[in-house]
């Protein structure tokens, strides 16, 4: 008999990494927004900080797994698609955008929306190169 190896959707060990890791980031972002809250309309400090955190986070955790001669198989599920991604939040970011520009403050959403974008790549190019940094003097 052939053994066929189970899909990504029937790998459970994966899915509940995913799960569980999703719970975590998303109660930390949530805890981010309560601790630095915004008006409606307002420049959303805390939605840049945790996107450009996990952005940073996202760029430390692709150069660990892609400089690793085994990665942990769970690792990436966990932390990248999971913590990672429950934590930042695209979504937020464009509905955070799209209130400030509807409520008259088109400057300061332009500002938000270039200042979101650039710091996120700078971020996950600072993580990367920093880690790989360290990594090869070890």
């Amino acid at each position: 008999m052939i053994s066929v190896p189970a899909s990504p959707a029937t790998r459970w060990d994966v899915l509940l990494a995913i799960g569980a890791g999703g719970a975590l980031g998303s109660l930390a972002r949530y805890g981010l927004s309560v601790a630095i809250p915004h008006p409606r309309g307002e420049f959303a400090v805390a939605t840049l900080l945790t996107n450009a955190l996990g952005c940073l986070l996202i760029g430390v955790l692709m150069a660990v797994l892609t400089t690793t001669a085994r990665p942990h198989p769970l690792l990436r599920p966990f932390l990248g698609v999971g913590v990672l991604g429950g934590f930042t939040t695209f979504s937020t970011f464009v509905a955070d955008t799209l209130d400030a520009a509807t409520t008259g403050r088109i400057l300061g959403s332009l500002l938000y929306l270039v200042a979101s974008v650039v710091l996120c790549l700078a971020a996950v190019a600072a993580g990367l190169t920093a880690t790989r940094a360290v990594r090869r003097e070890r």
